[in-house]
């Protein structure tokens, strides 16, 4: 009976926190193709160190939506 008490308690925290690491690597992929693209506009090249300020950038900026969106969907699915 422990367990069932265990797996309410932690049900949503733990899926959405498994949806988002599972979200994490494509979007950040996606965020940082997009922000180099956007910077390839106004300049002809990116250096390297810009290239991994922005992927820096990408990857703070999905984490965010990650764990938005995670924690939205597993609300609706599961209530």
């Amino acid at each position: 009976m422990e367990f069932i008490n265990f797996y309410r308690l932690f049900h949503d925290p733990i899926w959405t926190i498994i949806l988002s690491a599972a979200l994490f690597f494509p979007v950040r992929q996606l965020i940082w193709v997009l922000y180099v693209r956007k910077k390839q506009k106004t300049q002809k090249e990116v250096s390297e160190e810009e290239k991994k300020f922005l992927k820096k950038r990408a990857a703070f900026t999905s984490i965010l939506l990650c764990v938005v969106f995670s924690y939205i969907y597993v609300n609706q699915v599961f209530k």
